[in-house]
């Protein structure tokens, strides 16, 4: 495979799972999660691209097996491995009901629980090429139906860091640089237009960064006061302001030795910037209502979608804080610059949706999506996927996307130029 297979551990004690972890991490290679509960778990698949899911069984709760069983519905192409105490009885219907992969039983045998994780992994991969083959011969067969137009480029296979989804080579060479990042303690700083995804590819950093076991704290610094901010980032104390009646830990605290993304940072007033200045420097924080200063380990990912070198050239913004915030640098591209990506992303958000509907959409058009490679999308990513969203909404159980339901403007959007196929290139649709 062409990246590291993420492992996610569900499981009661983290102790006992020391020798399983270091294991499956040192010497296979894979990176590996630890969390502790269902919640826990899902709260990190909306951030992290997972590959296997190994889940204890609870009694009498049986929480691993329930959330395997969910995991089938929402993250079909997850595998699941189920781990039984070794005195479980009737395991039969968890089994079925969550269709795992394989089930063992207790004590654990790091090596026997690696085997079967590799075994499964390698199951996953063969699926995805089977897929794709499978892809092929439909279009094949049905390219009548689906319009194929000659004037269109190839589509490349997807890829993914984490939630990003992208096939352009703009895409990849900003997340090749971003995993290189990650890997450091530098701050980072993210710019780009409202919707080209600069969150995901900050929650995509963390989760690649050795923080990735301590939390992710996330602000939007936008439209809030000094004090608030200074509040929800630095904490205050009981009394410190009319309404605090009680004291506040603050993001930077609660974050302590894990990662805090602050969004829109340009919009902070020049007051709050010393003040965030000086954490940067000193990694001192004081709480509002307090004299004590404290001691925090955060990494900070900024992002905004003004280019903040302009508002430095402009005195909107201190030259100091845009160089302690940039120790790498990145700018997220708009869709209509990268339109490569707009077919994976399409595919990507009609499988998503219709997943979450209970709805089987067979793929989209290729008169579909020359229609979206000529819009210029001004929302972004974030337009793109309200517009699949309605039209998935819209269509019945079976059927393909088509320009059917296209809203209005995308009907209306005037065709752009087009580099010339290659040879014997066909545009590729994912039912």
């Amino acid at each position: 495979m062409d990246r590291t297979s993420t492992i996610l551990i569900v499981a009661r004690d983290g102790t006992e799972w020391v020798d399983v972890v270091d294991h499956l991490a040192d010497d296979y290679g894979y990176r590996v999660l630890v969390v502790q509960g269902s919640a826990e778990a899902l709260a990190t698949l909306v951030d992290v691209h997972v590959d296997l899911v190994v889940a204890e069984m609870e009694e009498p709760a049986e929480s691993g097996a329930a959330l395997l069983t969910e995991l089938r519905v929402s993250h079909p192409d997850i595998i699941r491995i189920l781990i039984l105490d070794a005195d479980a009885p009737g395991i039969g219907r968890a089994i079925s009901q969550a269709a795992i992969y394989q089930f063992l039983r207790k004590p654990l045998d790091a090596e026997q629980l690696a085997l079967v994780v590799k075994r499964g992994l390698e199951t996953r991969e063969l699926a995805r090429r089977h897929r794709i083959l499978s892809r092929e011969f439909k279009v094949s067969d049905n390219a009548g139906l689906l319009d194929l137009h000659p004037s269109l480029p190839f589509r490349a296979e997807s890829m993914r860091f984490e939630k990003l989804v992208y096939a352009s080579e703009k895409m990849a060479e900003l997340c090749d640089v971003a995993r290189q990042a990650a890997r450091t303690e530098l701050p980072i700083l993210i710019q780009g237009e409202t919707g080209t995804g600069k969150e995901l590819l900050a929650r995509a950093v963390h989760y690649n960064s050795a923080r990735k076991a301590s939390p992710l704290q996330v602000q939007n610094c936008g439209g809030m006061s000094d004090e608030l901010l200074q509040s929800e980032l630095f904490g205050h104390k009981r009394g410190a302001f009319t309404g605090a009646i009680s004291d506040r830990l603050g993001l930077f605290r609660a974050a302590d030795g894990g990662t805090v993304f602050l969004d829109e940072i340009s919009e902070v007033s020049p007051s709050f910037q010393v003040s965030l200045l000086r954490f940067l420097q000193e990694g001192e924080l004081k709480p509002l209502g307090s004299d004590k200063s404290l001691i925090c380990n955060v990494r900070i990912i900024a992002a905004s979608n003004r280019r903040l070198s302009m508002l430095v050239a402009k005195g909107e913004f201190r030259q100091d804080l845009y160089f302690r915030l940039k120790g790498f640098e990145f700018e997220v591209p708009p869709l209509r610059d990268r339109v490569e990506d707009i077919p994976v992303l399409a595919e990507f958000f009609a499988a998503k949706h219709s997943e979450a509907i209970g709805r089987k959409i067979l793929g989209i058009s290729a008169s579909l999506i020359e229609k979206l490679v000529h819009y210029d999308f001004p929302g972004n990513i974030r337009e793109l996927e309200n517009e699949i969203r309605r039209m998935v909404a819209l269509a019945k159980d079976g059927e393909y996307l088509t320009t059917r339901n296209l809203s209005p403007a995308l009907q209306a959007a005037a065709p752009r130029r087009t580099p010339r196929r290659r040879p014997g290139s066909c545009l590729r649709v994912r039912p």
